[in-house]
């Protein structure tokens, strides 16, 4: 049977959610936990420059490879609460659901925290993602069914594959010459909308291409 209460407690949480994208970089981010789950979530933020300290009597041979090469700090020992002093973002993520209470417990109002087994007492959730270099795509069920984001993160990644990553750093460079040096917005406008037409990503000559339409709107 569906528990009603839960559900409309979940829903509820769910769409107060507001997707945005964060910059981590030297932001310090404590995972209270040292198996898989953690070692996905500190790998994730690895790639964001997070400084991240992680709380475990034991952890995974890779997040000991990790703190071998200084890329994480790891304290061997139980949680306390002033392991989540100066942290931004705090992750439970404890194979025992009582410790990752109380890490929710303790944490302050000011720190946003994940809660791996409790996504409706979490402040956030991590979607299923594709990177494509600047491409980032983002996909979330707010907790109902991770299985079905992957399923679409899948998906995603067939349709917006490793070409992306090229054609974006081309993008990001064109996109700078243009804001500098076209002063006319409407020129500017119709420059920026040809560049996301499919010709340019399937070229094999984007820079004389740009160019030549380029020099159509100086």
């Amino acid at each position: 049977m569906i528990d009603l209460f839960h559900l409309e407690k979940l829903g509820g949480k769910m769409n107060s959610q507001y997707p945005i994208m964060l910059h981590l970089k030297e932001r310090k981010a404590v995972v209270i936990g040292g198996g898989n789950v953690a070692e996905n979530k500190v790998r994730g933020l690895l790639d964001c420059g997070a400084h991240i300290k992680v709380v475990s009597p034991e952890i995974t041979v890779g997040l000991a490879e990790l703190h071998k090469s200084a890329e994480i700090n790891w304290f061997p020992k139980i949680f306390s609460p002033e392991d989540l002093e100066g942290a931004f973002l705090v992750f439970a993520a404890t194979n025992n659901r009582e410790v990752n209470q109380l890490v929710g417990h303790y944490a302050s109002s000011e720190q946003l925290v994940l809660i791996a087994d409790d996504p409706v007492n979490s402040d956030f959730q991590l979607p299923a993602t594709v990177r494509r270099g600047h491409l980032c795509l983002a996909v979330s069920t707010g907790g109902a069914s991770p299985v079905l984001a992957k399923k679409i993160r899948d998906h995603l990644a067939d349709e917006y594959d490793e070409r992306y990553e090229a054609y974006l750093d081309f993008l990001f460079q064109a996109r700078q010459q243009i804001i500098k040096e076209i002063k006319d917005p409407a020129a500017k406008k119709k420059l920026l909308a040809a560049l996301a037409e499919g010709e340019f990503l399937n070229s094999t000559s984007r820079d004389e291409d740009f160019e030549k339409l380029y020099q159509q709107y100086r």
